[in-house]
């Protein structure tokens, strides 16, 4: 049996609370100017230093996190119920509705999905809510494929098929009978989804092609940290760690749902 990963909660708790709530306490600005401070390493005045404008870099990577962390979410959210829905609707319907979802899959697949985001980034003015639309729309096949095993599964059950039958609403069989069973799955599916948004997001943010100044966030942070890194190697170093932290610690949380989801399998088939 695995263990509950209390260390990767810990670490994420921390890292939200960093992000959201510490803001509120800590003096430094993420936008003030400061010219006698320019690439200033970490000290007891700036604990993780300054950039190439003397801002400070702690308070950058709160307000960056929070840009960050809610495009993630957001992100992954979307994508993942925009997954279990049409997942679902493949699996309940099946035949004609089925096969036409499969090849829409299939279609966005076609194309990685990094250089279709580049495509589709191309064509819009990057900002926070563009990118959730744009890292969601190119997110959800791998949650609706595994949701469509699953609902084909469900509904050659016995007492699916009796509902059918009895012509219970579809709506009422979905959200009553196949949401409860196919939770595990979206919730393994949506961990997973925060960390490979925020990857996308760091991703295009670092080729310039994500948030803009004076928006600022993780991969925008390291971007302009890599131009001097040979002398300022805090500006990329202290960005990348937080997103290896929350990355690895979701990954962990999605391991322990994902095991504990394959336990309850096992138990049923007992």
């Amino acid at each position: 049996m695995k263990r509950f990963p209390f260390l990767s909660t810990t670490l994420l708790v921390l890292i939200f609370f960093f992000c959201f709530t510490f803001p509120s306490f800590y003096a430094g600005s993420a936008y003030e100017l400061s010219p006698t401070a320019i690439l200033l390493p970490p000290s007891f005045e700036h604990l993780l230093g300054t950039d190439r404008l003397g801002r400070d870099l702690l308070a950058r990577l709160m307000v960056g996190g929070q840009v960050s962390l809610l495009i993630g979410i957001l992100s992954a959210l979307i994508s993942s119920i925009v997954g279990l829905m049409i997942g679902i609707s493949a699996g309940f319907f099946q035949k004609s509705v089925d096969k036409l979802i499969i090849v829409v899959i299939d279609l966005f697949l076609t194309f990685p999905t990094f250089f279709l985001l580049l495509a589709l980034i191309s064509y819009m003015n990057a900002s926070v809510w563009v990118l959730v639309f744009i890292i969601s729309i190119t997110g959800w096949m791998g949650m609706a494929r595994m949701i469509r095993s699953e609902s084909f599964a469900i509904s050659n059950a016995p007492f699916i098929k009796i509902l059918k039958l009895s012509n219970v609403n579809t709506f009422k069989i979905i959200f009553k009978y196949f949401a409860p069973l196919l939770a595990p799955i979206f919730f393994i599916s949506f961990t997973f989804g925060v960390s490979g948004a925020i990857l996308a997001e760091s991703g295009l943010s670092f080729l310039g092609i994500g948030i803009t100044p004076p928006q600022m966030s993780w991969g925008v942070i390291i971007s302009e940290g890599k131009e001097v890194i040979d002398i300022a190697w805090w500006l990329s170093f202290f960005p990348g760690f937080l997103i290896f932290l929350v990355t690895f610690s979701l990954i962990n949380l999605s391991d322990y749902l994902q095991s504990k989801s394959n336990e309850k399998d096992v138990l049923n088939d007992l």
